[in-house]
Order: C-alpha cells, then sequence, then structure tokens
C-alpha cells in the first residue's frame, strides 16, 4: 500500500511532537534473521515451550521409545540442544507391550518458582502425571500421579495457585491440583469445547492483558490440524473464541500447496524483549502426499498487540523458510549429522532409544564397539527387543553401520532396519547359517506381508549394511571395504508412511540383534554408525 505524502509528513510531525525522530524509529526497529523449519526435524512431536531467564526448553512426546519425552535447550529459539530426557528410569515409565499409538503422550513444560514440571500421559500404564526438578540436565523426580483424566494435560500457575487443564469427555477441563500431591483441590470443570473441530486437545492457558486466553488443537492430528483460541476474563470461563479461529492451520487455500502439512498442537513462550513465539507439529508429507520423518518441531512469530488476539506469522501459515525478528541473532543451525565409531571411551548422545524399558546388560560398549546381545524377542512384537537406533531426520538420508555377527546359531540375525513399528519395517541384516555361513539378507515387513527380497552368501565377516533414503524410495546396499558399495534391494517409502502404517511416530534407523531360538545367545557387534542428510 502506497502511503500519500500528506499521510507521510502528519507521520512525521506526529513522531517530532512526541520527540521521535524518523531515524530513531528506524534504528529501534527490530532486525530480523533468517532460519529453517523445522527447528527441530524428525519424529519429534507435539512440542511444548518454556523459558527461564534468557534459557528455553522444549518437550516432545516420545510414545513407546525408551528414554521418555525429549527435552532440549536454545538460547535463541532457532538452535536446540538435547540435554536429556525427563522420564529416564521404569519407575516414571512403564512402557510395557506399548505400540506407536501407546506410551507416553504430549508433554507440556512450565518452569515457577526455580522449579520445572513436566506433565503428560502414559496411555499405556497409569494415565496424567507430573514430574519435576530445579535442575532439568539433571533427574527429575518419580511421577505425581493426577486425578483428572483425558490426555495432554497443561499446567498453569498463579498466585501461589497450580491449574490442570486436559480433555476428558471431549472437551477442555480445569481443575486446580496441589502440584507436590496431585491432588485435586477444586472439581474438574469443562471450560470450552472448541470450535466444533473433532478432538479438541492439547489445551494451554496463558494470562495476558487481565485475560486468560486458552490455546487448543482441533481436527485430529493429520491434514485438518488446526490451532483455535478462546479467551476469559475468569479462569474458570466462560470462555469466548476468536471470530478470527482458527490462528494457525494448513487446511485452507493458503496452506493447500505448503509443503509443510497437519500444522497444529502448539504453545506459546514470550520472549526477554517482550515478543510472542509459537512451536508447533507439522509434517512434510515426501510421496503422494505420504510423511514418515514423523511430525517435527517448527517455530513461528506472534504478534500479540494488547487486548487483541494473536495473529501467527501474519497470515496463519508458516514456511520452511523464515526471516522473523528473533529476540538474539542465532548462530548457523545444525545438520543433526552422526559419525560415531563406538568405543567405551565416550557415551551414546541423547538421540539414541531404545522400544519400550530395555534390558540394559543386553547393551554393552567394549574398546571398539556397541555389543548387542539378541533374545529371541524380535523387533516384530510388543516384547523387550535388543534394538537401539535414532530418528530419520532428512527426506534424503544416507546411514551407514558395519558390524560382526558372533556367538550365533542357524536363523540368529542382526542389522540395520528402517523401522516404523513392528508391523512395518525394512530390515538388511546378516543371518547365521547352519554351515556358519553369513547371509546378507534384504526384507520387507508389512502387516501380515512378509517379503524376502534378497539373499547373498557373504565372504566377509564384518561387511558394511547401507540405506539411502529419498522422496520416493529407501536403497539397501552392502560393501566389503566400507568403499565400494552393491545395490541389493530398493522399496517404496509410502508403505512405512504414518498414512499407510499407522501409529503416531515417524521412522526409526535402528541396529537391532535377535536369536532364533531361546539357546542361541547371539551377539553383534556394531563398530560404526554414519548418518547424513540434507533438508
Amino acid at each position: 500500500m502506497k502511503v500519500s505524502k500528506t499521510l507521510r509528513l502528519a507521520l512525521s510531525a506526529l513522531m517530532v511532537a512526541t520527540g521521535v525522530s524518523t531515524a530513531t524509529a528506524q534504528n529501534n526497529a527490530p532486525t530480523s534473521f533468517q532460519y529453517h523449519n523445522p527447528i527441530i526435524p524428525g519424529f519429534y512431536p507435539d512440542p511444548s515451550i518454556c523459558r527461564a531467564g534468557d534459557d528455553y526448553y522444549i518437550v516432545n512426546s516420545s510414545f513407546d521409545y525408551f528414554p521418555g519425552v525429549p527435552l532440549w535447550h536454545s538460547r535463541d529459539l532457532v538452535n536446540w540442544e538435547q540435554i536429556g530426557h525427563c522420564l529416564t528410569r521404569k519407575s516414571q515409565v512403564d512402557l510395557s507391550g506399548a505400540l506407536s499409538w501407546g506410551g507416553i503422550y504430549a508433554p507440556t513444560i512450565r518452569y515457577n518458582e526455580g522449579t520445572f514440571y513436566m506433565i503428560t500421559t502414559n496411555t499405556s500404564h497409569g494415565g496424567n502425571f507430573l514430574v519435576h526438578t530445579t535442575d532439568p540436565k539433571g533427574e527429575w523426580s518419580d511421577p505425581v500421579w493426577l486425578e483428572q483424566g483425558g490426555i495432554d494435560p497443561s499446567l498453569y500457575f498463579e498466585d501461589g495457585h497450580c491449574y490442570m487443564v486436559s480433555n476428558p469427555d471431549d472437551g477442555i477441563f480445569l481443575c486446580e491440583i496441589d502440584p507436590k500431591t496431585g491432588k485435586t483441590l477444586k472439581p474438574s470443570r469443562r471450560i470450552w469445547n472448541g470450535t466444533g473441530g473433532r478432538y479438541p486437545e492439547g489445551p494451554h492457558i496463558y494470562k495476558k492483558d487481565g485475560w486468560y486466553y486458552l490455546l487448543i488443537s482441533e481436527g485430529g492430528t493429520e491434514h485438518a490440524h488446526m490451532i483455535t483460541i478462546a479467551r476469559s476474563r475468569n479462569i474458570d470461563g466462560p470462555y469466548t473464541g476468536n471470530p478470527s479461529n482458527p490462528i494457525l492451520t494448513h487446511c485452507n487455500q493458503l496452506g493447500q500447496s505448503s509443503p509443510i502439512q497437519g500444522t497444529g498442537h502448539a504453545d506459546l513462550v514470550e520472549a526477554p524483549d517482550g515478543s510472542w513465539w509459537i512451536v508447533c507439529l507439522a509434517f512434510r508429507p515426501q510421496t503422494a502426499m505420504n510423511h514418515l520423518t514423523g511430525r517435527e518441531t517448527y517455530l513461528a512469530p506472534v504478534r500479540w498487540d494488547t487486548n487483541a488476539w494473536p495473529v501467527v506469522n501474519g497470515n496463519g501459515t508458516i514456511a520452511l523458510d523464515m526471516t522473523a525478528p528473533l529476540p538474539v541473532k542465532p548462530e548457523p543451525q545444525k545438520d543433526f549429522a552422526t559419525d560415531i565409531r563406538f568405543s567405551n571411551k565416550s557415551a551414546l548422545g541423547d538421540e539414541w532409544v531404545y522400544l519400550r524399558n530395555p534390558i540394559m546388560e543386553n547393551y554393552q560398549m567394549t574398546s571398539n564397539s556397541l555389543c548387542l546381545n539378541g533374545t529371541s524377542a524380535t523387533i516384530n512384537t510388543a516384547e523387550l527387543p535388543t534394538f537401539i537406533g535414532r530418528r530419520q531426520q532428512h527426506i534424503d538420508f544416507e546411514a551407514t553401520t558395519q558390524l560382526k555377527l558372533s556367538q550365533a546359531k542357524a536363523g540368529d540375525m542382526a542389522g540395520l532396519t528402517v523401522f516404523m513399528d513392528l508391523y512395518a519395517h525394512y530390515d538388511i541384516s546378516l543371518r547365521r547359517e547352519s554351515d556358519g555361513k553369513n547371509t546378507l539378507v534384504v526384507e520387507y515387513w508389512l502387516s501380515s506381508i512378509h517379503h524376502v527380497a534378497k539373499e547373498i552368501t557373504l565372504k566377509t565377516a564384518k561387511p558394511y549394511l547401507r540405506v539411502t533414503g529419498s522422496r520416493d524410495h529407501y536403497r539397501f546396499s552392502y560393501s566389503e571395504d566400507g568403499k565400494n558399495f552393491t545395490e541389493i534391494g530398493v522399496s517404496d517409502t509410502k508403505y512405512l508412511s504414518s498414512e499407510t502404517a499407522g501409529g503416531f511416530t515417524g521412522i526409526i534407523l535402528g541396529l537391532y540383534c535377535q536369536s532364533a531360538s531361546e539357546s542361541s545367545k547371539p551377539q553383534a557387534e556394531f563398530y560404526s554408525f554414519n548418518y547424513h542428510g540434507t533438508k
């Protein structure tokens, strides 16, 4: 819009009258910086954020993986370092029998008077609970179990009171609790049903300008996902919805052609400079509108004027490449690559996770390897297989490992798996034969369908195995020298996608070892793991 000369003169006169020069106004304008979404790529969904001084913290859902609830730290909102997990002991999180649509659902993290609180739901065992700590990098407390049901619980602190919101009975309910004991101090009451979208969930309460704002997700965590908001002068309600709801969605004409879809499940945070920001989940469809990297964590600026409704990124959508007035100048974003020579001289990074509650004696670091002790629990069961992996964080990537299978009997196996869940995974592995030789096997597991794509008898005892991912395919190859690789299998990515396989997770690139019988005790020594990808 062009500004007339008369209006420009009037604005200039107003600035002079109030003691503000045009040059000063320009100099005080916030500096915008570029950053790339997702800020935390890969299967890190349902982000919640809080600030303590100049430090920001994010937590994510973890479902059937252990440790539970990954915990991140940042000082610029763009670069995030994983500093651990909130749930690191079985006494905190029982994942027995949990599948990829069970376990730990959306957590919320809050900071109040020197204490950090993380509240979440174990949908497989126990329901809603919270843990707390004064040092987020250290150990968190054992669970404090809560009485109000539903999922996606959140906390709001004010004047010595602690309020909990969640979504029992298909609506948003509020109660006051004692966060140290979990006891309900005031009965639960329904405060909002949302705007009519299915699955009202993910509630968070904020207070600004004397208003209580209630932010929720609606539409289900697929393409119709959206963020809506309501407000009230009283925390108990009644809450009135924003006439411009939803404030964030890509399920509209503005977002229909975006490479980002399923935007929703969000949380707001105020920076020290008074600016507001939103983190949310979304996914990147890569083949026939299917996605495999899971629901990821995104960041966008929020304009929130006095007594007004928040506006996300100007038009309620987000982008992969963003330019925004970040509170501080960010460092270049990291690419989440991994280059590991396994050794007992260094611990595994926090990006590595297990299926359910692992039997830790089956995982040993030697002087030059990560040794996995196989059992008869396979990755095709809801038991406790010997499995450890890290998330696929890029659509285009390459992952390589080297291993040796020892003390094995006929049918014992170890290898590298592209793992969505126990019903859907692609594997490249070594299988011990009855004659003592090793066979390299590429096989695909899709629900009740099992297909062996390739079998090759190997000469070397320590091959390199590789999977290369692209938008439409996973390609499997091997090498005897680590330099010259031979491709031996190609399969479509779409069959492992969330849309096809189901569940709430994303692809994990896993290392595993399993036996064909109770009497066999194979060992797989993994010497290295290298992962590199592009956005």
